[in-house]
């Protein structure tokens, strides 16, 4: 069972990751470019807009639900509650889903390949790194509420 001082033990702030991952991208192109003329249209600029549409449809909820609960959004800090309802009925992790669809949006808008080919990468560190030790913690914390919840909603969309 989870105490007090227990928590998920996530010490980098998980949207750090994407930028640092956005920022490598952005130096392998570049050293070692590739072409971005397909970037360069105007349905490529609308896709961006799009994907970053659909970043905020998953990002705003769950931050609003954070606010309603008065639960943290700092990864060192415990949880006040456990969230499944709303967006969270859609998705267990759906800031993470929403900053995968922002960065690529981003990624659409700059102009550059490197960023959608190293979205595994993010998608393997925020899975190894942050979600599994919230996984952990959400199981201490919050025991056969949370394994329940995590039967019926999938861990991104």
């Amino acid at each position: 069972m989870a105490t007090k001082k227990d928590n998920p033990a996530v010490v980098v702030p998980p949207p750090l990751i994407y930028v640092a991952v956005f920022f490598l991208s952005l130096m392998l192109q570049k050293y070692f470019p590739i072409n971005n003329s397909f970037f360069t249209s105007g349905s490529s600029k609308i896709t961006g807009l799009v994907l970053m549409a659909i970043a905020l449809l998953f990002i705003l909820p769950a931050l609003l639900k954070f606010a309603q609960s008065k639960n943290t959004l700092m990864t060192i800090r415990p949880a006040n509650s456990l969230q499944t309802n709303g967006i969270y009925k859609i998705s267990r992790n759906p800031m993470y889903a929403g900053l995968i669809f922002l960065y690529s949006g981003i990624g659409m808008l700059k102009g550059n390949w490197w960023t959608f080919i190293l979205i595994p990468v993010i998608i393997i560190i925020v899975q190894l790194y942050v979600i599994k030790g919230e996984e952990n913690y959400l199981q201490r914390a919050f025991g056969e509420a949370y394994i329940q919840y995590r039967k019926k909603v999938r861990r991104w969309i």
